[in-house]
């Protein structure tokens, strides 16, 4: 058995907090890193080098106790523990398959020698952040950087004047992509010194169509399921607007989603942890594509899991990390039979979005007992970047559960009410689209990640 004195959590925040903290067993997890987000802990971005902080976690394991480590964290914190698993000789996803996955044009090169079906069309942009756009790209083209997370930069541009534009940087936005991105291509070069510099920006073939994405794990070699989850998108845009739970996508088109899985996985050397893929299906053609590969949780998405199968992800990711098989944990009581993940934006800089008062929190937690609620309201620098990078600003999650479809849809209804937000349906924003009814073969706009 394990317990929190024993296992260390990574970059542990938002979702991740909440997800472990049920795990505690009343006593706190011992926890290193910092958050991104927030002022002053991002200021060590600064300097931050991943295989110097591994090193020190190294350093104080012994004393500590530790014997497993544990991140969800797409950035920085799932490298970082398949770094330290392995210098301990803790049980854990080997670094190169991680750096394999999040290498985006080294995972297109590996998806195409195994299962190129499920592929697109790819390549790079031969040019660093802020450099001359090439000529010749067959436009439109789905831009995005070979590292990076939250979807910064990652859109579809119509031609070389809009692709210009989108990779003009001024000094400190180059700083923070630089930034971002440097402590993984050190780690890359000697752990996968063929897939090139991450330094990059590539391209793909936009694909119109549903999405979704498959979590799952890996035991002892072999890919099993966790879930599918449904992404829809507000209407006319590249931004999610819900992740719903059951999904709608038929058994037979998830297990094609988890052969492709398995195969990709296995070719990456990704042999042992928590995945998350995100793919496209055309019910017309019956085609389905790889989005992205995730070495990690998805961990927006954990709790709807919860919600309807009483699986907890969360402590299939502790067993993972003693060793332990996740499939022989016990089920806890469902408490719904749909569960969504809301999400709020908005789109227009001029737009005054505020976070919920302490009055409007207290009611929703007194109307709610099952909700989860973010928060993410920023200004100045910081939410104009969110608006040039993503073409939007999120600025609120909302998780409840319902009976099913259409108690979870009124209940999304109320709680709106209550904290003053859009109802995130189709139907509210100007499209008489009831979700509930969305068909998977309607058109949907390449995305950009929660």
């Amino acid at each position: 058995m394990s317990s929190s004195h024993d296992t260390l959590l990574l970059f542990n925040y938002d979702w991740d907090r909440a997800g472990f903290a049920r795990q505690a067993d009343g006593a706190a997890f011992d926890e290193a890193g910092f958050d991104l987000f927030s002022f002053p802990s991002n200021a060590r971005l600064a300097f931050f080098d991943m295989e110097r902080f591994v090193a020190g976690l190294a350093r104080r394991a012994e004393t500590a106790g530790w014997r497993a480590v544990v991140s969800n964290h797409e950035q920085f914190g799932a490298l970082c523990a398949a770094l330290l698993a392995e210098r301990m000789g803790w049980p854990g996803t080997a670094p190169a398959a991680v750096v394999a996955c999040q290498h985006k044009l080294h995972a297109r090169r590996v998806l195409q020698a195994v299962c190129p079906e499920a592929n697109v069309p790819f390549g790079l942009i031969d040019a660093r952040y802020g450099g001359p756009v090439p000529e010749g790209l067959p436009y439109p083209v789905f831009v995005k950087p070979v590292k990076a997370a939250f979807s910064v930069l990652a859109r579809q541009v119509a031609s070389r004047a809009e692709l210009h534009a989108h990779t003009r940087f001024g000094a400190g936005e180059r700083w923070v992509i630089e930034h971002l991105v440097e402590p993984f291509d050190r780690v890359a070069r000697r752990c996968l010194p063929e897939a090139g510099t991450a330094h990059r920006l590539m391209w793909e073939r936009p694909a119109v169509a549903a999405q979704f994405n498959l979590d799952g794990f890996v035991w002892q070699g072999r890919a099993q399921a966790i879930g599918v989850v449904d992404s829809i998108m507000y209407p006319g845009t590249q931004a999610f607007m819900r992740f719903d739970y059951p999904s709608r996508l038929p058994p037979a088109v998830q297990a094609r989603a988890l052969d492709v899985a398995g195969r990709f996985l296995a070719a990456a050397g990704f042999e042992h942890g928590l995945f998350n893929m995100e793919f496209f299906y055309d019910a017309a053609s019956e085609r389905l594509t790889v989005i992205e590969f995730n070495p990690r949780l998805a961990s927006q998405l954990a709790d709807l899991y919860l919600r309807v199968d009483g699986v907890d992800p969360y402590a299939m990711a502790i067993a993972l990390a003693h060793g332990r098989d996740p499939a022989a944990l016990p089920r806890l009581a469902p408490t719904a039979g749909a569960a969504s993940s809301f999400v709020f934006r908005s789109f227009d800089v001029a737009d005054r979005v505020t976070a919920p008062s302490a009055t409007q929190r207290a009611r929703f937690a007194e109307a709610f007992a099952d909700g989860f609620l973010l928060d993410f309201a920023k200004s100045g620098k910081s939410l104009a970047r969110d608006y040039k990078w993503l073409g939007s600003h999120r600025y609120g999650v909302m998780h409840l559960g319902g009976a099913d479809r259409a108690d979870l849809k009124a209940r999304c209804r109320e709680a709106c009410a209550i904290l003053g937000w859009p109802m995130p349906y189709a139907d509210a924003v100007g499209e008489h689209v009831d979700s509930a009814a969305w068909p998977l073969g309607q058109a949907s706009p390449q995305g950009v990640r929660p």
